[in-house]
């Protein structure tokens, strides 16, 4: 196991009716003013807007209002939020919805106090973001994991280029996390986040690090769980029980407690930004897609160990033992089958859109500025060409 640093101080009120209590921990972290960041829809339809600045009304708690975050969220939006954030001088950001809401905020949240152009710490100008103001999550989709994650995606709208930034002052202080928020997600959006979570969990899975028997069974519980309760989720929307565990699963997923002294890829991530870029696919929905042909080409060029742990474990296949790349291979179809028939999530770059020639520029978009992809697999721009085309 490597040595690791691990800080995780995110404050979780979990449960029903959570979203009463965003206005005490607001409170509880020392917030006056916050910037309530959401996509609009049914975070205003369903009432649960309204509910959170009532909770901040108890406590006393100003705020602005900034809607509008959109899926993949962009970097207009988050120009707008700082611009807002500074000239109301607010000492606290909260995103309301999911993923994107939440890492739309992160980015306001930390651009706020930032001389410069937030963007420098998507390029590569900067390293990890130092500081910001603090940040409050009232979470409405088990996917992501930002809640509790040092991560915000954001594309740049000029040239259409995706990109992380990171650092430990952007977990957010609290995340309210109720679970029947999510039992009126339409199925893709469930099926979607699902596969984002057990992805999270296969970007550590798939590591060359030695004896990090621990977290590869956290890693296997997580899948697990994924595996059991989509299906439950996807069959009975109203399922609170399949609805918290996967929402807590999404958490644990990626708030790297899984992740800590191993290597981690995030190769397949990186391929999958540019079919959301391109595509307008949901993240988790490229992700399965893009995940068996990844698989397969990794299990040819780094050996079946992984593989044929992951099949065994996750999906109880036998094991051959004299054809152990057989094993391997049948983990990787049974991974597919619950893709489109439990998950009925599409399976190939054609179904959203693609075509053969959108390759050589998907690969040229990726390596655009950001030369490094990938642990377990090194990808190169020739090796994510060919991984495109398999999965097309």
């Amino acid at each position: 196991m490597d040595n690791f640093t691990f800080y995780s101080p995110t404050w979780f009120q979990f449960g029903k009716d959570a979203e009463s209590l965003t206005g005490a921990c607001v409170k509880k972290f020392g917030g006056t003013k916050a910037l309530l960041h959401y996509g609009g829809g049914s975070v205003v339809r369903s009432g649960l807007l309204d509910r959170v600045k009532k909770s901040l009304d108890a406590e006393g708690i100003s705020y602005v209002e900034l809607g509008g975050a959109k899926p993949n969220p962009l970097s207009g939006k988050v120009y707008e939020g700082i611009e807002l954030a500074r000239r109301e001088k607010v000492d606290f950001v909260i995103g309301i919805g999911g993923g994107s809401a939440i890492d739309s905020s992160k980015a306001i949240a930390f651009g706020t106090l930032y001389d410069g152009d937030f963007w420098d710490f998507y390029d590569g100008t900067q390293g990890q973001v130092q500081q910001s103001l603090p940040i409050g999550v009232v979470l409405t989709l088990a996917a992501t994991g930002s809640e509790a994650s040092t991560d915000a995606v954001i594309t740049n709208e000029n040239g259409m280029y995706k990109r992380c930034a990171d650092g430990d002052v952007l977990r957010p202080k609290f995340a309210v996390m109720n679970p029947e928020l999510t039992c009126t997600l339409p199925p893709y959006q469930t099926a979607s986040g699902a596969f984002d979570i057990f992805s999270h969990c296969m970007e550590r899975y798939f590591s060359h690090t030695p004896e990090v028997e621990f977290t590869d069974r956290l890693l296997e519980s997580c899948m697990l769980t994924v595996l059991k309760e989509a299906k439950r989720a996807m069959l009975e929307p109203d399922n609170y029980d399949a609805r918290a565990n996967l929402m807590w699963c999404g958490t644990i997923a990626h708030n790297n407690v899984t992740g800590v002294g191993r290597a981690q890829d995030w190769g397949t991530h990186h391929m999958e930004n540019e079919l959301s870029t391109h595509y307008g696919c949901s993240h988790g929905a490229g992700l399965a897609i893009l995940t068996p042909s990844w698989m397969e080409y990794a299990m040819k060029t780094q050996g079946t160990e992984r593989f044929v742990m992951f099949a065994t474990r996750i999906f109880g296949c036998q094991m051959d033992y004299e054809h152990p790349e057989a094993t391997a291979l049948e983990g990787i179809e049974r991974l597919q089958v619950f893709i489109k028939d439990v998950l009925k999530l599409p399976t190939t770059i054609s179904e959203i859109g693609g075509k053969m020639e959108d390759v050589p520029e998907l690969a040229r978009s990726m390596f655009h500025g950001a030369p490094n992809h990938g642990n377990f697999v090194k990808l190169t721009p020739e090796i994510t060409e060919e991984i495109y085309r398999a999965a097309m």
